[in-house]
């Protein structure tokens, strides 16, 4: 509306300048004298005007016959097309003027402008696949989707245009959620375009999220073969899959299998945890407790996890605690002053019930970086040596308002998984979980009880260690027993926590330990 007001304006003003201007050359008086040879005109300055004005018009004239008549001697010279050509050549002109026409439209968001703009290029161009594409790009742009599909379809008739056709089929059935058919349809567009960048990451992503590692795998290949993709990034992307077709071989009962791409796995990335703790349990499969304890080594020289302990536990289950607090030394040497390592020889302290050396390995890990788990274990400590329950209260208090310490978070939408997964269970972003402490709105419901280390071992104890507070109560009135395992202190710190917290919970089975 406002485009056209402003057409009429300038329109107006035009005419009333080539009225003014003529009102001037009237009232100039004067006169315009023309010589040719022995001849002289003279003209009044509107006339001269006039006169010229002609001239052009008779010279642009002359110029259009010229190219008419240059086309006719072509044509009676054997050009069959020179003369449809020539009058051609002004729908082409009108046609492409439209076209880019079009296509300013549809960068500055009128939809429907670049629509009728593509509909007049088509009907002077006669080139769909010019035209077709920007009908496609503008009807989505006004919402019309199923009018785009279409345009898309007609894209797919021709071999130049089958591939854009594809491709906009593609991205509406992602954006409609319909992952199964847009599957098929990356499939379809990668037999045609093996090395097109974005076709490939589409690819993946939907190969990852369905679980089809193998085909991942296959696609990862042709990605790097694009060079599409860093060396690096394809071998941690190849281990993860691999890792991932390995868990699920052995859920299958392919142990065999299984066992081969979880050590590939490890190969491929030596600090992969889950994949380092994998290929260590297919070693013990095989009684080969010395690859196991390489592969653990390693993984934990790079990053320091519960999981790698446990790993390293489980290679001899049956050993007392002192044995197993002498036989994890050099793994704790690799890293003594991680928080992660401090806490473990803390714990393997605890169940050896060696309190001061449990402190002494702690040191002022709960003051400097206070978690739930290195609190816990500070109220542990406190139990065994003896201090009195307000005292264990006051370190599991702190505990509940404490960081739950490292997790596994997503680092694309920081959504926290208990377990390590390959894909986001919320964003479905491949390979994006890191073990980090996340944000506090983002911390776990994690129980304290669950702190308790997989390295304990599974105490003979006929009841359940963990009871509702008032329980835990009745505990703290009976008199002190001589001995006490310290894994029954330990859950009666967990026990306390999970009291305060309103929570009853059961301490997780694990290898068997100190009896």
């Amino acid at each position: 509306m406002i485009w056209s007001i402003v057409k009429i304006v300038l329109f107006v003003a035009m005419i009333a300048a080539l009225t003014f201007a003529a009102s001037f050359l009237i009232d100039a008086g004067g006169e315009v004298r023309i010589a040719v040879g022995t001849m002289e005109f003279s003209l009044s300055p509107l006339a001269g005007m006039i006169g010229l004005i002609l001239i052009l018009i008779a010279g642009w004239i002359a110029f259009r016959v010229a190219g008419l008549l240059v086309a006719i001697f072509r044509f009676f010279n054997g050009d069959e097309t020179a003369i449809s050509r020539y009058f051609d050549r002004n729908r082409e002109r009108r046609g492409f003027e439209a076209l880019a026409d079009g296509l300013m439209a549809l960068a500055s968001g009128e939809g429907r402008v670049a629509m009728a703009k593509a509909t007049k290029a088509e009907k002077y161009l006669g080139r769909p696949d010019l035209t077709l594409l920007l009908s496609a790009q503008a009807a989505e742009m006004t919402g019309e989707t199923n009018k785009a599909q279409g345009y898309y379809k007609k894209l797919l008739a021709d071999d130049r245009t089958r591939f854009v056709g594809v491709q906009g089929i593609l991205k509406q059935k992602l954006a409609e959620g319909d992952t199964d058919t847009a599957l098929k349809l990356a499939e379809k567009a990668f037999a045609l375009r093996p090395r097109h960048e974005g076709t490939l990451d589409t690819l993946f992503s939907l190969q990852s999220k369905s679980r089809d590692w193998k085909g991942a795998r296959k696609t990862l290949t042709a990605t790097v073969k694009a060079r599409a993709l860093p060396q690096g990034v394809h071998t941690r992307r190849d281990a993860v899959l691999a890792l991932a077709d390995a868990r699920e071989k052995i859920e299958a009962g392919d142990i065999e299998n299984g066992k081969s791409a979880a050590l590939s796995a490890n190969r491929l990335s030596p600090d992969l945890i889950p994949a380092a703790v994998l290929a260590a349990e297919m070693h013990m499969l095989n009684n080969a407790p010395r690859p196991a304890v390489k592969i653990l080594k390693k993984a934990w020289g790079v990053q320091q996890h519960p999981d790698l302990a446990a790993a390293f536990a489980d290679i001899a289950p049956d050993e007392t605690p002192a044995a197993r607090k002498v036989r994890f030394q050099p793994l704790l040497k690799l890293k003594p002053d991680d928080p992660e390592s401090k806490m473990l020889s803390a714990e393997l302290a605890i169940v050896a019930e060696d309190f001061p050396a449990a402190r002494v390995a702690l040191g002022d890990l709960a003051d400097i970086d206070p978690t739930t788990r290195s609190l816990t274990i500070m109220a542990a400590i406190e139990r065994g040596e003896g201090s009195p329950d307000n005292v264990v209260r006051g370190w599991l208090t702190k505990a509940l308002g404490a960081s739950r310490g490292p997790q596994w978070m997503c680092g694309n939408c920081h959504h926290i998984h208990n377990n390590w997964v390959p894909v986001c269970e919320n964003c479905a972003s491949f390979d994006t979980l890191a073990w980090q402490v996340p944000p506090a709105a983002s911390d776990t419901n994690q129980r304290p009880s669950d702190m308790l280390p997989l390295i304990v071992g599974t105490p003979d104890i006929p009841e359940p260690l963990i009871a509702p507070i008032e329980e835990a109560e009745e505990v703290k009135t009976d008199p002190v027993v001589p001995h006490v395992s310290m894994v029954d202190k330990y859950a009666e710190i967990s026990d306390d926590l999970d009291g305060i917290v309103g929570d009853v919970h059961m301490i997780p089975e694990t290898a068997s330990g100190k009896n």
